[in-house]
């Protein structure tokens, strides 16, 4: 059995545990809930298939078969059919639709489980026995992340995950051989968990310092090196985009550094052969600055510091998946507000290392955070691979809508590897261009740039951001078109998404996350 690592409020819920077994769910005393598989039917079929329904059928005295029928299923992925039971203790059936069992049928499979079955003590399911080897990872991701809830309510939540997911009916001998794949899916869908939890964290709790604390409290847990500056060495250091938004607020801001070093180099004492930094955007809330928000736009800005939160979601992890270089994470952590000692509009900012930026837009303060960890990533650092994680522009849900991110890149092996991750994790991106043509857009007649560059908004974004990246290849994820869900859909839970985490998991975890990287 294996849970996450998610630190927990004192009002918040926890994730389902898992168990793997190979006995039958009938077997199983006390499991008061059944999840079966459903497919499609195939051309030479009259209905959809049930693995296992006949047996169960036959040991609940139920017609699972004819439900089916009855209602109409279709096998799709994620489709639910309840069946009520009142046998030997099951008191529901629930056949699942997992579609043409792939990955992200399997998640989505995985995600109807978990709503279904919510506020229950535990279910047994067959599905990721169909494929041990394709099923079990992304079912179990979908479950976690399908039962992911928030509260702050003084009477507990409305609702809470089942307590406990057995995986049953695995082929002889399959158990053990799945623990490793149970702990690493384990480790990706706790990190969508956690990079949620930030997200939706209110403000007035998660200030630069919480966020702070609580990556000290990961880097204990997961066994990461981790270094804090506070605006007093911020200043000293000349981090002056980080100083310069953070200086209205109540709230001081924080640079938070954590650092991975895999097993294998713990255990020789040689140094990993590549390093990747990874920067987060930690915007703790958004205001907009004295060019301020109305007011309908500052209801979602608690989660301003999505990239951040996907960074430390990821470090958490990298020891559970393996991951085979070195990585360092930066969370670039402020709070844009206003008083008196606000930053204003035509402001100049002295980044680290002494590139400069006029400030025409306060809300357009996340690439001024970034730059000062990318520009400190390049100069002290030396990464071979460097990549930034933001919800940087509302242009992207413009161009790209709110279920898929935006990634720019200078290494088109970077970009390759990074996209085929996503794709794989079921957090899918685009790549858009880095058009040079757009960098007089970036000109300012007082420093060296400006950053509100008009037009192009997401591309002259990344194109600002690129300035401060040297010749490192870089890749820049522009999450504002998925840092929310809207609905829930599949194992999108409405509110913050936490989409990016199991993305970089899937290219870190991978055996060499940098093969082609230049």
């Amino acid at each position: 059995m294996s849970v996450t690592r998610v630190p927990l409020l004192p009002t918040q819920v926890s994730p389902p545990q898992f168990a793997l077994s190979e006995r039958a769910p009938h077997e199983f005393a006390g499991v008061e809930c059944w999840a079966l598989p459903v497919l499609p039917a195939g051309e030479a079929d009259s209905g959809v298939a049930a693995p296992g329904a006949q047996e169960a059928a036959q040991s609940l005295g139920l017609d699972l078969l004819g439900a089916l029928e009855a209602s109409r299923a279709t096998g799709k992925a994620g489709e639910v059919t309840t069946v009520p039971a009142n046998a030997d203790g099951v008191r529901l059936v629930l056949l699942i639709g997992v579609g043409e069992q792939r990955p992200q049928d399997f998640r989505r499979a995985g995600a109807a489980v978990a709503r279904a079955v919510k506020d229950r003590a535990s279910v047994v399911s067959t599905i990721a026995a169909l494929d041990p080897g394709t099923a079990l990872e992304p079912f179990v991701v979908g479950a976690m992340l399908g039962s992911f809830g928030f509260h702050w309510r003084s009477n507990g939540p409305k609702e809470r995950p089942v307590g406990r997911i057995v995986l049953a009916g695995l082929p002889a001998g399959a158990a053990n051989n799945s623990r490793l794949d149970l702990d690493r899916a384990v480790a990706l869908g706790g990190a969508g968990w956690r990079s949620r939890m930030l997200c939706t964290v209110p403000s007035n709790l998660k200030t630069p310092a919480w966020l702070a604390e609580q990556a000290v409290e990961l880097a204990g847990s997961a066994g990461l090196g981790v270094r804090i500056w506070d605006e007093r060495e911020l200043a000293a250091d000349g981090f002056g985009g980080l100083v310069g938004v953070g200086q209205a607020s109540a709230s001081p801001p924080r640079l938070i550094q954590l650092d991975y070093t895999p097993a294998k180099s713990l255990r020789t004492g040689k140094a990993a052969p590549r390093h990747v930094v990874l920067v987060g955007k930690g915007i703790t809330f958004d205001t907009g600055g004295l060019d301020i928000k109305p007011g309908e736009g500052m209801l979602t800005m608690k989660r301003d510091m999505t990239g951040g939160a996907v960074v430390l979601a990821t470090m958490a992890a990298l020891a559970d998946v393996g991951c085979p270089v070195r990585v360092t994470g930066l969370v670039a952590a402020a709070e844009n507000a206003i008083s008196g000692n606000s930053m204003r509009p035509g402001d100049v900012l002295v980044h680290y290392g002494g590139r400069t930026s006029e400030v025409n837009n306060t809300d357009a303060e996340g690439r001024l955070v970034l730059a000062d960890a990318l520009a400190y990533a390049v100069h002290r650092l030396d990464p071979d691979a460097l990549v930034d994680v933001a919800t940087l522009t509302g242009a992207m849900k413009v161009a790209l809508g709110l279920q898929t991110g935006g990634l720019f890149a200078n290494d088109d092996a970077l970009a390759g590897a990074l996209s085929a991750a996503g794709t794989a994790a079921g957090e899918p991106v685009w790549r858009f261009p880095l058009v040079a043509e757009y960098e007089d857009k970036l000109a300012s007649k007082v420093a060296d740039a400006d950053n509100a560059a008009g037009g192009a908004g997401a591309i002259t974004a990344a194109l600002f951001l690129q300035h401060f990246t040297g010749t490192v290849p870089w890749a820049h994820l522009d999450l504002a078109s998925v840092g929310d869900s809207p609905t829930e859909r599949f194992e999108w839970t409405t509110g913050p998404s936490g989409f990016g985490a199991r993305l970089l998991l899937n290219w870190l975890g991978s055996p060499t996350p940098l093969e082609g990287v230049r």
